[in-house]
């Protein structure tokens, strides 16, 4: 058990306490943990406050400029504390007297908008000066909000189509007495910024010479007598609630491991990994010159390739003012370790002091490591932890051994929960859907054991068996035997797949319940002898001697999906059958764990061959370099 010291009842909001912890067991407890601070959250104060947007229209057809928000006010002279408490209808970034506050990036992340909204609250007594004149400021892009998202090139405003800013102020004086300045019409709005747009697909676009023109935009020196009023919007649909969820953050960074020319003689920028996030450059050239970075993957015939990206663009275009710059994006985010550089000024050298890759990511604490005497299993190991984004029923159990993911997985929850359609059935996402998926058992797998599901997204059973079979199943997904053009075509039957997970389903469910005190091939055996299916002793000896030799008879090359690859370990081990995983796992050729290793992979890929063994990209679709799903074996590696 827990137990805290000094232990008192704290009932007002935005109270402060000093606490500490330890365990206790049965027979021991641990030391003291050090003091730390906390405060409750706002709940009343909130009632009082509306979002905020510009006079200006926003566009509803294409991408939203970035607008700068700011407001001007008075620190008493005997100022004690100062917190500030901000969230956006988008994403924000904000200032107070031109230096930035708090360090999270895209904040306050994807949000459930309609359902849930979260705020972030931040000490800012340090950047006040009592008893003079102060400037607070934001600036708002579109992010998930109101920016393209969703499959097939997605779709926008799915949120809303205005952006807008809500936050408040709150000075606290040394006598008790506080101040609040909320988000309200007195507030002054800039939407010709320097950020032409920022979208999380395609990437920003920056001018510098206007950056120049309103350089200190946040300061009390600052003349805004030009800029344009705001408006109250509606109250938010969601509820606001303190974050669960660590923020996102700067984690890394990483400079270029090889700068090179193409066959036809672009300029190409290797950083040795493939990661999530953006560059940082520092660049002198005359005014108007635009500098364009162009980020992908992987190369295909020694250029950048971009087939794979499909409807994302993922570029940064910079204009220059003549000056020296240091930039970097604010409202949009790449996974790539290549960059293609054009035009990039002859005033700066292109070198690591000049241009360096930023990760960025959900700060979460590391717990847990692995390592092993082969290091081709330790370069698994690491491209799988570089992976872990997405199909958040397979990575679930590896992040949760990895990291301490307590806090991640109570927001994303709550938020998916939110999501529920209106008949009760789980969707698959945390945001409207635009086209149909079978993602919807994701919420108890995440963290409930060490398997997933992959079923229709709540279609009703029929007399002809447990599923419609004129309905969509993904089935095996992307198993190595489908044909590259039609990933819906796996070897096993989809319908056998979506059984065998609903079984397994409803007898995690049970198993949930009575924790709440309330009442043909490789894939189809490994889920079958996972998930306990079998009903005999004769069927499970049957069922364990087929596995061995379908494994045998593929020469120990994987033979699954997406479906079929996360149980194939589990079902091994019951089968008395480790040896014949291990061989599977120490197998370099296609389709196999370490073939993306030696092919130079740096992250787990959506399919086995993306790359084929003569180097060159895979003729298909769904060829992502960064897809977690056949990463989901390190969970029976730890």
């Amino acid at each position: 058990m827990r137990e805290s010291s000094p232990i008192r009842e704290v009932k007002s909001e935005a109270e402060g306490a000093e606490v500490r912890v330890r365990a206790r067991g049965a027979d021991s407890e641990t030391p003291w943990s050090d003091w730390v601070h906390v405060e409750t959250g706002l709940t009343n104060k909130w009632e009082d406050v509306s979002p905020i947007t510009t006079l200006c229209k926003q566009p509803t057809d294409g991408p939203k400029r970035p607008i700068y928000f700011r407001k001007d006010f008075d620190v008493p002279s005997n100022l004690r504390s100062a917190r500030l408490y901000i969230t956006a209808l988008g994403l924000y970034e904000a200032e107070i007297n031109g230096r930035r506050v708090g360090d999270h990036v895209l904040a306050p992340g994807w949000q459930s908008y309609n359902h849930r909204h979260v705020y972030d609250t931040y000490d800012v007594t340090e950047m006040l000066v009592a008893g003079e004149k102060s400037v607070l400021g934001a600036v708002i892009g579109e992010g998930w909000f109101s920016g393209r998202l969703g499959w097939g090139g997605g779709n926008r405003n799915i949120y809303g189509d205005t952006l807008g800013l809500l936050a408040v102020l709150i000075l606290t004086a040394e006598d008790g007495t506080t101040i609040e300045i909320p988000t309200d019409a007195s507030w002054k709005s800039l939407t010709e910024g320097p950020i032409i747009s920022g979208e999380i697909y395609n990437g920003e676009h920056f001018d510098d010479r206007i950056a120049a023109e309103i350089e200190g935009w946040a300061t009390r020196s600052f003349n805004a007598s030009g800029w344009s009023g705001t408006r109250s919007l509606d109250k938010l649909k969601g509820r606001l609630a303190s974050p669960d969820q660590p923020p996102i953050r700067v984690t890394e960074e990483i400079k270029p491991q090889r700068i090179f020319k193409s066959p036809s003689g672009k300029t190409l920028v290797d950083f040795g990994q493939n990661l999530v996030g953006w560059l940082r450059i520092r660049a002198t050239g005359p005014s108007g010159h635009r500098i364009q970075l162009r980020h992908a993957e992987v190369l295909e015939d020694g250029e950048l390739a971009r087939r794979p990206l499909r409807q994302a663009w993922q570029e940064e275009q910079v204009w220059l003012s003549g000056r020296e710059i240091t930039y970097e994006p604010k409202f949009t985010y790449h996974g790539f370790r290549f960059t293609q550089v054009d035009d990039w000024p002859a005033e700066t050298p292109l070198d690591a002091d000049h241009l360096i890759a930023v990760v960025v990511h959900t700060d979460m604490e590391q717990t847990g490591w692995f390592e092993s005497s082969n290091e081709l299993i330790n370069k698994f190991h690491s491209n799988v932890r570089w992976s872990m984004k997405g199909d958040a029923h397979m990575f679930g159990p590896t992040a949760n051994y990895l990291y301490d993911t307590a806090g991640f997985w109570r927001g994303w929850h709550r938020d998916v929960w939110s999501e529920m359609s209106s008949n009760g059935k789980m969707i698959p996402y945390a945001y409207t859907p635009t086209t149909p998926s079978g993602f919807g058992d994701q919420m108890p797998t995440a963290i409930w054991g060490d398997t997933q599901n992959w079923i229709d997204k709540g279609v009703a059973r029929n007399s002809d068996g447990l599923w419609d079979r004129t309905k969509f199943q993904f089935g095996d997904w992307l198993d190595p035997e489908s044909p590259f053009d039609n990933p819906a075509q796996p070897m096993t039957s989809p319908y056998l797949v979506a059984d065998a997970y609903l079984v397994q389903m409803t007898g995690l469910l049970a198993d949930i319940v009575e924790a709440l005190g309330e009442a043909g091939d490789v894939t189809a055996y490994a889920l079958a002898l996972e998930f306990d299916l079998f009903s005999n002793v004769k069927d499970l000896t049957n069922g364990t001697d087929t596995l061995r030799q379908l494994i045998a008879d593929n020469d120990y090359l994987v033979g699954t999906g997406f479906a079929g690859t996360a149980p194939l370990g589990g079902a091994l081990t019951k089968a008395n059958a480790t040896e014949y995983f291990y061989r599977m796992l120490l197998q370099e050729k296609n389709p196999s764990w370490l073939y993306q290793v030696v092919m130079g992979g740096t992250t787990t890929w959506e399919r086995w061959d993306s790359l084929l063994p003569d180097g060159s990209l895979n003729p298909g679709e769904m060829l992502s370099f960064n897809h977690y799903a056949f990463g989901s074996v390190a969970d029976w590696i730890h």
